[in-house]
Parts: structure tokens; C-alpha cells; sequence
């Protein structure tokens, strides 16, 4: 879980301390603790590294609370994923500044749902060995090949089809057409099923 300092926003922000602004602030907190895991898996996805994620997480909701809280509650979240996705933006091109060597696995807390689809099983089913070794193994090679989709198309399947969101919102998000999304998604599904029947 982010650290609660992410969310100590509110002195920033430009608010009377009457009982209305108490309530926004308190809205607009539960709104980051609402989305901060989402955000999380997203920004580990695209940067494969669990401090630049973190990093770009806290940044987007600290501009989201300092600049746009006094929006209405139904736009933080699109603005928020904005944001968001401009701060990975960054982050990658401060990395093409400096070389680097990246190998992307995401670490055992840096993707929480690793064990959910584990502990969702059937107990029976959960408890055979075998069973167990064949998901991970499944999941870890998915997370590989999503890592390894160009930067568009990997951003692209994670907010439509992990994220769900829809084309319209992911295109505002990522700043590009409805078009250009279904064209990066298309070619992201071709090569998952290309790498995983391969991989079988």
C-alpha cells in the first residue's frame, strides 16, 4: 500500500476549513485510496520497476489534489489517469537520458493480484501442486510478453482490458484517437495469442 504521507494533500490545497471543503477533502482521499491500487499495477506495468512506479503514482496524486480538486468528482478520474500516464511518460524519457539496463519482474508485492487468482480456486484444486506451478507459470509468462509489447500497445491492453476502460476514456488518457487504440489493442491481442499458443 502506498505510504498515507501519498495522501496528505489537503494543507496544499487552496480551502476554507469549513464543512463543505472538510467533506471535499475527505471525498477526493477516498477517491486515491479507491484507485491507488489500480494506478500501482499500471504504473508497474509500464515501467517494470516497482520505486519509478511508485514514484509516478504519488506524483499524479499529488498534482491531481494541488490542481484539480476543486473539479468536480466525476472528472478526477480521467484527469487523475492523465496525469498519471504523463508522469510515465517522464520517467521513461528521463530513462532514454541516462543508460540503463532494465529487466522487468515485477516483485512479489509490486503485483498483489499474483495470488488472487491462486486463492480464488476451488480449495481442492488450490491445493494440487501441479495446478499451482501451471498458473504461475501461465501468469509469469504472460507478464513477460505484456512487458515486452511496445510501449503503446502494452498501455493500451492494460487500461482496456485489465483497467476497463472504455475506447473513448483510454484514448483521452493516453492522448491519441479511438482509432489508434483499437488499432494498438488489435495488434497487442495478435501477438499474446501468437507468444501463448507458441509458449503451450
Amino acid at each position: 500500500m502506498i505510504d498515507e504521507s501519498a495522501l496528505s494533500f489537503g494543507p496544499r490545497m487552496a480551502v476554507r476549513r469549513d464543512g463543505k471543503s472538510l467533506g471535499r477533502r475527505a471525498e477526493l482521499e477516498r477517491f486515491l485510496l479507491d484507485v491507488e491500487r489500480k494506478a500501482l499495477r499500471i504504473a508497474s506495468f509500464a515501467l517494470g520497476q516497482r520505486d519509478d512506479a511508485l514514484d509516478a503514482v504519488q506524483e499524479a496524486m499529488f498534482k491531481l489534489s494541488r490542481f484539480y480538486g476543486h473539479k468536480p468528482a466525476s472528472e478526477w478520474s480521467p484527469l487523475f489517469y492523465r496525469i498519471l500516464h504523463n508522469q510515465i511518460q517522464d520517467l521513461h524519457r528521463a530513462r532514454h537520458r541516462r543508460p540503463a539496463i532494465a529487466v522487468f519482474r515485477p516483485s512479489r508485492d509490486a503485483s498483489e493480484d499474483e495470488t488472487d487468482i491462486l486463492d480464488n480456486l476451488p480449495a481442492a484444486e488450490r491445493n494440487q501442486p501441479e495446478v499451482a506451478f501451471e498458473r504461475a507459470r501461465d501468469l509469469e509468462r504472460l507478464t513477460q510478453i505484456i512487458a515486452s509489447l511496445p510501449r503503446r500497445q502494452r498501455e493500451t491492453f492494460v487500461l482496456r482490458l485489465l483497467e476497463g476502460w472504455d475506447v473513448r476514456t483510454t484514448a483521452r488518457i493516453l492522448g491519441c484517437s479511438e482509432g489508434s487504440i483499437k488499432t494498438h489493442l488489435s495488434r497487442a491481442l495478435h501477438t499474446l495469442r501468437q507468444e501463448m499458443d507458441g509458449s503451450s
